[in-house]
């Protein structure tokens, strides 16, 4: 069998243990974890939680303590074009080969768990999760930074005892499985927290602060809040080469998260700020030239999301001079409508696109999602059609900017055709 059949064969396995959808619960992935020996203690932990901001506050923990001259291992999820993409050491992806020799050795290993109990065999996520620890342990990883799939406490990553715990933000999303109040979906999140050790916690609201810090107290764990080190004046938060003002605030946090961890010596000041500067992680209001035409690709998704995305739309407004066109998809009522708002106040012309995902909003969907009175074009298109090739735009003229927003999977699509160095693009295994 030649590797690429191999591979696919692969990927379909995975695919087939996501037909089920999303489980939660720990007891799967600890049982997994313990017949892998526990590699997930085999190194300190940086376990980040939060509604938004928390695959951003990892690549900049990451890129800080590698900085440092350590080796780290990074955990996030979902990829954009390839499933590698969820496993880092030193920012190199996990290979089509490593993928592969990881399933052979964790599926019989998944089998004789579910010939004890089905229920008990692991899930496409706890999968990833225990190919992660497994890289991170066998490479030698100084630290690891993992960062939760879905809410916390119930979450397949939440078998660590992290060094430090993070929480970036708290906003309603996800609200059929943790909770439609802040402060429940700040309960979920704060399930991270663990006994005696410290928690850094980003910028929340009221309510939810509350619920983590009331956690914090329960168990021992002492809390570093961003609010309290660095205040309400933007001018005192490190920079990031990351646009927008909550990127400030995750920056901050990211900092607090290293000097909690007790980073080496080798960590200056000066080259955690440099660190910062150059941190890599794509679709994040990142900035690209596409057929003369500035494209702009934010993977805001949520009602939380879209406050910061609304913020830099009219920052950008301003900097332009002129009504950007907008081209967006969602997965999901609740999101749909909170990105389509917002769109609406700020674009010339409005792009609807439907990724290609199960949970996707359709077409008639959005439509009726657009407010009366948006005056501007609201048009069906789709991302092969706008990005039909590397560097060509479809829509607009030269000089116009182009924003691509409202789900991580939809800036996925696009980059897969705009940047074909990346490979072909792993959709089907990209949800959860």
């Amino acid at each position: 069998m030649t590797a690429v059949l191999e591979y696919s064969a692969v990927q379909d396995y995975l695919f087939g243990l996501k037909a089920g959808g999303p489980r939660f619960g720990i007891d799967r992935m600890r049982a997994l974890a313990a017949a892998l020996g526990h590699p997930e203690a085999a190194m300190p932990v940086v376990h980040v939680a939060g509604t938004n901001g928390k695959g951003s506050v990892s690549a900049m923990i990451e890129a800080m303590l590698r900085a440092s001259g350590l080796r780290v291992g990074l955990y996030t999820s979902p990829h954009l074009v390839r499933l590698g993409e969820r496993v880092q050491v030193d920012r190199q992806l996990l290979t089509e080969a490593e993928i592969c020799s990881y399933v052979a050795e964790l599926r019989p290993i998944a089998e004789r768990l579910a010939a004890v109990d089905e229920g008990d065999r692991p899930s496409f996520f706890e999968f990833m999760t225990g190919m992660a620890f497994l890289q991170f342990q066998r490479r030698r990883c100084d630290v690891a930074v993992i960062e939760v799939g879905l809410g916390g406490r119930l979450d397949a990553t939440n078998v660590v005892d992290p060094a430090v715990a993070v929480i970036t933000s708290i906003g309603l999303d996800h609200v059929e499985l943790l909770g439609d109040t802040l402060g429940a979906i700040a309960g979920e999140k704060a399930g991270i927290i663990k006994p005696g050790r410290p928690v850094v916690m980003g910028r929340v609201p009221p309510e939810a602060e509350e619920v983590i810090r009331a956690k914090a107290q329960q168990v021992g764990a002492r809390i570093v809040s961003v609010r309290e080190e660095f205040g309400e004046d933007l001018a005192a938060y490190p920079r990031t080469n990351l646009e927008g003002d909550y990127q400030r605030w995750n920056a901050a946090t990211a900092l607090l998260a290293v000097r909690k961890l007790k980073a080496p010596p080798a960590l200056s000041p000066a080259r955690a700020a440099a660190a910062l500067l150059a941190v890599d992680w794509p679709g994040r209001w990142q900035r690209m030239s596409v057929g003369g035409r500035r494209v702009i690709l934010d993977a805001s998704h949520n009602p939380e999301g879209v406050t910061t995305l609304d913020a830099n739309l009219r920052r950008l407004r301003a900097e332009l001079g002129v009504r950007p066109v907008i081209a967006l998809g969602a997965l999901g009522e609740a999101r749909a409508r909170a990105v389509i708002e917002v769109a609406a106040r700020h674009a010339a012309e409005i792009r609807l696109l439907v990724p290609h995902q199960s949970r996707a909003s359709g077409y008639d969907e959005l439509e009726a999602l657009v407010p009366g009175n948006f005056s501007g074009r609201v048009v069906r298109d789709t991302v092969e059609a706008v990005f039909p090739s590397p560097n060509v735009c479809t829509i607009g003229a030269p000089g116009d900017t182009i924003v691509v927003t409202g789900s991580i999977y939809l800036l996925g699509e696009v980059l897969t055709l705009l940047e074909p160095q990346r490979g072909p693009g792993e959709g089907r295994l990209q949800d959860f």
